[in-house]
């Protein structure tokens, strides 16, 4: 039996302001998990306790345990980011040392008038930082009358586009963002994502609709994902993992609308349950690995629906439901799988702003027939790189 290795990202469970927080515009109080705990007056997460996340550091509600069944610490961002394109990127051993370019004032007017033309939407609305749930009910009234994008970003590097798919379709909200993504990366503007933002007014209120979010990130060079296609195994992505990485390394995925059908696909996928035909590109239907697998699942419902929203409660129930799949991942596991548990940044629901938070994140490591560890902090998220790499190749 092959070597595989399963990697879950609960997005944005950051745990502690990094060194240069204030670079990024945070606070030293920044400490997602921490603060979420402390709002709900503890969490309960008897899975993730077990393997040792209690013992990274205080959190209320999560223990300290004698005997850990797995190696627990705390890792430290190189890249020079806060979002989830550097974060996933580094995991997978890419190093940003360069900060994608933000927009504080909105886009430059250049930019904006060639996304027009290219696109023929015939205009835009805001061109802002702005939250997406906010600009969406403020604008929607302007957006029915004109038909216009609403076009805006946040302190990350992102060109988010928002319609109503009720009034311009799905298909064209992804081609004018397919448009965007390719005036960006010709004229050098260095922008990490663009997001396809749908929504649908549900009962008079403006709703986003996540599971036909789209992500159309910049193409990384070469990752640890394109090692493991390349010497003949798979790559399983899981929920947003294919719009970061532009579908490169990978040879199967699907995209999900919540957290709780990517941990049922993760679970099937550990199962050997998921159909691999019905989600294979084109090339890799009915292939034979070569070597181990790479199960990678992206659970994005923490950072989008509760990060960014400030919602420390709905957050802590989200963590508490990711809880209650580990022990059955746990379970179904061979003796040739390793399960890591880890984050690509911070997004604080409990300090002032809506945006993500320059953090530290755990990793919990476990194996059938691994020895308990406290691994301390450790320099860079590319560590779970190297032991991917160890694990499959």
């Amino acid at each position: 039996m092959k070597n595989r290795a399963i990697v879950i990202v609960i997005d944005s469970m950051g745990i502690g302001a990094m060194a240069d927080c204030r670079d990024f515009n945070d606070i030293p109080e920044c400490n997602t998990l921490k603060n979420v705990c402390e709002f709900n007056n503890g969490l309960k997460v008897p899975n993730m306790e077990k393997i040792g996340l209690g013992n990274i550091q205080d959190f209320k509600g999560i223990s300290k345990v004698k005997n850990p069944i797995g190696k627990y610490g705390t890792l430290i961002e190189k890249s020079k980011g806060k979002d989830t394109t550097t974060g996933h990127w580094e995991m997978a051993g890419l190093i940003s040392s360069k900060p994608f370019s933000t927009f504080p004032q909105g886009f430059p007017q250049a930019l904006i008038d060639k996304f027009i033309k290219e696109t023929g939407c015939k205009g835009v609305l805001a061109n802002i930082p702005a939250s997406g749930t906010t600009i969406i009910t403020e604008l929607n009234e302007e957006h029915q009358k004109t038909k216009f994008p609403i076009v805006y970003t946040s302190a990350d590097s992102v060109f988010q586009i928002a319609v109503d798919t009720d009034l311009i379709p799905l298909e064209t909200l992804y081609e004018w963002c397919k448009t965007a993504r390719t005036i960006l990366d010709s004229d050098g503007w260095n922008v990490s994502r663009v997001i396809a933002r749908p929504y649908k007014v549900i009962d008079g209120k403006p709703t986003r609709i996540s599971k036909d979010r789209r992500d159309f990130s910049m193409v990384p060079t070469h990752t640890i994902l394109n090692e493991i296609k390349n010497a003949g195994g798979k790559v399983i992505a899981i929920g947003k993992i294919e719009d970061i990485f532009s579908k490169s390394g990978i040879t199967h995925a699907i995209h999900t609308g919540s957290n709780k059908e990517g941990l049922e696909l993760t679970l099937q996928a550990v199962k050997n349950q998921l159909d691999l035909n019905k989600i294979a590109y084109e090339d890799y239907k009915n292939i034979e690995t070569q070597t181990g697998d790479f199960i990678f699942t992206n659970l994005v419902d923490t950072d989008m629906l509760y990060g960014h929203r400030n919602d420390p409660k709905g957050y802590g129930l989200a963590i508490e439901e990711i809880d209650t799949y580990v022990d059955d991942i746990i379970d179904s596991m061979t003796d040739n799988d390793l399960l890591i548990i880890t984050a690509d940044h911070g997004c604080d629901p409990t300090v002032e702003g809506t945006d993500h938070t320059r953090e530290k994140v755990p990793v919990l490591v476990y194996s059938k027939n691994i020895t308990a560890e406290n691994l301390g902090t450790i320099n860079g998220f590319d560590f779970i790189a190297k032991l991917v790499k160890e694990q499959i190749l």
